[in-house]
């Protein structure tokens, strides 16, 4: 049992007063003294508790003992704090021993969705698609690192000065990279992108204007009817969520295997088998990259197959299964424009087979995509699909593209969001005539349909 004091319990803040209190943070709190305080309290509670004990005993039981025992310690020490002080170092040391630290209160606000750690004294977040810098420090870089060090042990992965490089994944799926010195010339760097518990639907994602009712109507009638599609765009535009949203259309009776860098799709079928690829072990072997995921998917029996991001060889296995019985697969690629996205295509299968012909290749991805659907983020932060886009063909040794719908940007408002429409081109897609054999009628007007934002 852990040591209890007779002092009067200090009650846990709720999220929203933490942040509060530490966008405000007492002056004291940045003082070396009290950091010092802080982490002798850390390291006099790990000597008096047994943690590994404590791991079989409810979570909020653990936290509630661990918290009077801190008490205890607090008061035991000659240094005079105010009841607000006390709070917040218990808070703090509380998610030193079950938490990340100074980011936990960055990780506990559902608003942010990005936090970009440059060093132990430098923490950005990212809001609605701005950035914004934070009042969150580290004590040092060796605080940060191991900070680094326990997120990324927990999956099983390691980062030190022979492997500075390292991709992991928190609890929730966040995804986490991490680049320490000597490559990082300032100190540990460490971005995590969060990864939102609450799954965007479709609807929200209409109702956030990020595409019209129509361009939806026609994605949902294109994953029904098992057209192969790739979602481009660049860092942040929303590639995964659109993915995640556009795979709520799956019919729930096929067996869909996902392959990923680091797990963070949440699909709701009940038939999924999900692969994340393994980095080098510390002989630098047991690498099992997306390729070898890919291959493997192909004996495993799928009905469709969505890959997180294609970014390297396996292109053209992916592409292969498009075009051999696994219709209906989604995967994400980094482009600019629907046309860089098949020159990106075009250079990744290159990677794979150096010797295939470049009309070979193309003839290989007009075969097999069906529709690029491109996510963009624009200057005021916000996220949209800016083009939904057919590939129709070949024309002489080039793939053919017509656009079926797109966002024309017309400038920017005084509060500085982007103003513009969603408009479709009229053209009826040539894949319409797989849509009626799958027994899919779209409404006659929605090829016709312009919508203000």
């Amino acid at each position: 049992m852990i040591p209890t004091t007779d002092s009067k319990p200090i009650t846990s803040l709720s999220w929203e007063q933490r942040l509060l209190k530490n966008a405000g943070r007492p002056k004291s709190s940045l003082k070396p003294e009290y950091q010092e305080l802080k982490f002798t309290l850390h390291r006099k509670l790990l000597d008096k508790i047994n943690l590994e004990a404590l791991a079989t005993i409810d979570n909020q039981r653990v936290r509630g003992e661990v918290r009077q025992a801190l008490i205890s310690l607090i008061d035991s020490e000659p240094t005079l704090l105010s009841a607000l002080e006390k709070q917040q170092i218990c808070d703090e040391v509380l998610d030193e021993v079950f938490g990340l630290g100074p980011l936990e209160p960055l990780l506990q606000d559902p608003t942010i969705s990005d936090i970009l750690v440059n060093g132990s004294k430098q923490v950005y977040v990212e809001r609605k698609g701005l950035l914004e810098m934070t009042t969150v420090t580290f004590r040092d870089d060796q605080h940060l690192l191991r900070i680094i060090d326990k997120i990324v042990s927990q999956v099983g992965r390691r980062v030190d000065e022979s492997n500075p490089m390292v991709d992991a994944r928190l609890s929730d799926g966040s995804r986490v990279n991490a680049i320490i010195p000597p490559l990082a010339l300032d100190g540990p760097v460490m971005s995590i992108r969060r990864f939102s518990q609450d799954k965007l639907m479709p609807a929200d994602l209409v109702e956030k204007k990020a595409l019209t009712q129509g361009m939806m109507e026609l994605l949902e009638a294109a994953v029904k009817a098992h057209m192969n599609i790739i979602i481009i765009g660049g860092t942040g535009a929303g590639k995964t969520t659109l993915l995640n949203a556009l795979s709520f259309f799956i019919n729930p009776k096929e067996r869909i295997v996902t392959i990923e860098d680091a797990a963070e799709l949440q699909l709701k079928q009940p038939h999924v088998v999900r692969l994340e690829t393994r980095p080098p072990n510390l002989e630098g072997h047991g690498a099992v990259r997306q390729r070898e995921l890919l291959i493997n998917s192909l004996r495993m029996r799928p009905d469709r197959i969505v890959v997180g991001e294609v970014r390297g060889a396996e292109a053209l296995d992916m592409l292969q299964a498009m075009n051999t019985g696994h219709d209906g697969s989604l995967t994400t690629i980094h482009a600019n424009t629907p046309r860089d996205g098949i020159s990106r295509l075009e250079v990744m299968v290159s990677l794979a087979n150096a010797s295939m012909q470049l009309i070979s290749i193309r003839q290989q991805i007009a075969s097999a995509v069906n529709i690029l659907v491109q996510a963009a983020r624009l200057s005021d932060g916000s996220r949209r699909v800016i083009n939904v886009t057919e590939v129709t063909g070949m024309e002489g040794e080039v793939v053919t593209l017509q656009d079926i719908f797109v966002f024309e940007k017309r400038g920017l408002s005084p509060d500085g969001r982007v103003m513009g429409r969603f408009a479709a081109t009229g053209i009826r897609p040539k894949f319409y005539e797989k849509l009626l054999a799958a027994g899919i009628r779209l409404r006659p007007d929605l090829f016709d349909e312009v919508v203000e934002v």
